[in-house]
C-alpha cells in the first residue's frame, strides 16, 4: 500500500496545472451510455475512480480506450445497439458515483440493476432522492439482496422537487429525462459547475436542456441522443488544493486552467486570510503571506463554499495566527481528518459539526493515516509546512481524486515523494 513522504522545505513557486474535474468525468462517461455509437472525450484525468467507471461500463459491454496509452487524457468510448443493464456489486461498491449508470440504462434499455454504493465513509449520503426522482418519470423501483432494480417501457415527464440538493441526484435524473417522453421540470435542482457541464454535453448529444446552474433545470425529452466530441472542465477542487499548497507555505503559484467563477467562495477566503489572489488570462497566481490570518468557515452547497474544500482550508488554518471556527453542513462525518492533523500538532477542537482551530506557529511531521479523498490532501497540506517528515498512508484515497499530485507539487519544489508498499 503506497505512501507518500514529505519533508517540509518552505514556500512552494512556479507554474502547474489543473486537470480535468473528476466530479464532471464521472457522469459524462456516464452519459455516453446514451447514444449508441462511438464518444470522444478529452481531459479526463488518470483517476482511480475515473478507471473505475470505464470498468463499470465494459463489464456492461462498452468498449473503452485510452488513446496514446493509459496516462493520456483522451478517452474513446463505443456503446453498441446492447448493453447489459448491471452494474455489480464488486464495483459499485469501491465509488458510489457508479449509481449515475441507473439513469442512462433505464432511460435507454428500460431496465437497470445496480448495486447500491459505496466509496468514502464520510456520511451516509443515501440515493432515496435519485430513486424518488426517477419515479415521479414512471420508472418501477425495487430493492432487492442489495441491489437497486428500475424498469419502465418509457420514461415520462413529470416534475422532480428534491427534498434536499442532490448533485448526483440531479445528474442522474437530468440523463433519464433526456429521453423521457414530455417535459420534466427539476426542483431544488444542484447549481454545481460539474451539473452544468453535463447539462452541456448533454446538449451537444441533442438533447433539450436549460436552466442548468439554477435551481429550477427544463428538460424536453427526445427521441434519440448521438455521440459526442467533448473536452471536460478543469477540477476546481484539484486548483482550490494547488493553491492552498501555495497558501500554507507562504509561496507563489499559478495553476492554469482554473476557472475563477467555479471557485469564487474559496478564493473569498483565501483572500480573506491575507492571500494575493489575482485572476490571469490563463488561470489563477496565489502568493501567500508569511503566515495566514483566521477565518470562519460555513460549508454549503454551490455557489457556497464547497465541503469538498473544507479539510483542505482547516489545514491551512491550522497555521494561522489566530483560531478559526469552521462549520460542516453537508455531511455529518467529514471531521475524520481531524486526529490526523492533532499528531502533527494541529491545535483542533471538534464536537459535532463544529471545529474550533487555534493557529499554531509550527507543525511537526509524524506518519499519518488518510482517512477519505479530501482528508487526505489535507495531510499533504499540513506536511509541506510541518517540521521534520510525514508520511501519509492509505493514499490510495488521494490517488481517488488527484492525478499525479506528488509530481506536481515536487515540480513546485515540494520535497515529496510517493513510497510503494
Amino acid at each position: 500500500m503506497d505512501s507518500i513522504l514529505i519533508t517540509g522545505n518552505g514556500p512552494l513557486k512556479g507554474t502547474t496545472h489543473a486537470s480535468g474535474a473528476k466530479n464532471a468525468a464521472l457522469p459524462i462517461l456516464a452519459s455516453s451510455l446514451l447514444a449508441e455509437g462511438t464518444h470522444t472525450f478529452r481531459n479526463v484525468p488518470a483517476l482511480a475512480d475515473v478507471s473505475t467507471m470505464l470498468k463499470v461500463l465494459t463489464t456492461m459491454g462498452a468498449k473503452s480506450e485510452r488513446l496514446s496509452g493509459k496516462k493520456s487524457s483522451i478517452c474513446e468510448i463505443e456503446v453498441g445497439k446492447k448493453v447489459t443493464p448491471e452494474a455489480p456489486y464488486e464495483l459499485v461498491k469501491t465509488m458510489r458515483a457508479s449509481v449515475l449508470v441507473l439513469g442512462p440504462l433505464v432511460a435507454r434499455w428500460g431496465r437497470a440493476r445496480v448495486s447500491m454504493p459505496g466509496g468514502c465513509a464520510i456520511g451516509a449520503r443515501p440515493i432515496d432522492q435519485h430513486l424518488k426522482g426517477l419515479a415521479k418519470l414512471g420508472a418501477e423501483i425495487e430493492l432487492h439482496e442489495g441491489y437497486v432494480e428500475a424498469r419502465a417501457k418509457r420514461l415520462k415527464g413529470g416534475t422532480v422537487a428534491f427534498d434536499l440538493i442532490t448533485v448526483t441526484g440531479t445528474e442522474n435524473v437530468m440523463m433519464a429525462a433526456s429521453l423521457a417522453k414530455g417535459r420534466t421540470i427539476i426542483e431544488n435542482a444542484a447549481r454545481e459547475p460539474e451539473v452544468e457541464e453535463l447539462a452541456r454535453v448533454l446538449n451537444k448529444m441533442g438533447a433539450r436542456i436549460s436552466g442548468a446552474g439554477t435551481d429550477v433545470i427544463t428538460i424536453d425529452g427526445v427521441e434519440g441522443l448521438k455521440p459526442v466530441d467533448h473536452a471536460i472542465i478543469a477540477d476546481r477542487i484539484e486548483a482550490g488544493t494547488l493553491l492552498c499548497a501555495a497558501a500554507i507555505t507562504g509561496g507563489d503559484v499559478l495553476v492554469q486552467h482554473a476557472v475563477p467563477e467555479h471557485l469564487e467562495a474559496v478564493l473569498h477566503k483565501l483572500r480573506e486570510i491575507g492571500c494575493k489572489v489575482t485572476v490571469e488570462h490563463d488561470g489563477i497566481r496565489l502568493v501567500g503571506p508569511a503566515r495566514v490570518s483566521p477565518a470562519d468557515i460555513k460549508t454549503r452547497e454551490h455557489p457556497g463554499f464547497p465541503t469538498d474544500m473544507q479539510a483542505q482550508l482547516m489545514a491551512v488554518l491550522a497555521t494561522a495566527s489566530g483560531t478559526s471556527v469552521i462549520t460542516e453542513n453537508i455531511f455529518e462525518n467529514r471531521f475524520m481528518h481531524v486526529a490526523e492533523l492533532r499528531r502533527l500538532g494541529a491545535d483542533i477542537t471538534a464536537e459535532g459539526n463544529t471545529a474550533v482551530v487555534r493557529g499554531q506557529a509550527k507543525l511537526s511531521g509524524a506518519p499519518v493515516m488518510a482517512t477519505d479523498l479530501r482528508a487526505s490532501a489535507s495531510l499533504v497540506l499540513a506536511g509541506l509546512k510541518a517540521e521534520g517528515k510525514t508520511l501519509v498512508g492509505r493514499v490510495y484515497h488521494l490517488d481517488r481524486g488527484y492525478e499525479r499530485l506528488e509530481k506536481k507539487l515536487k515540480a513546485l519544489g515540494a520535497n515529496i515523494r510517493r513510497v510503494k508498499g
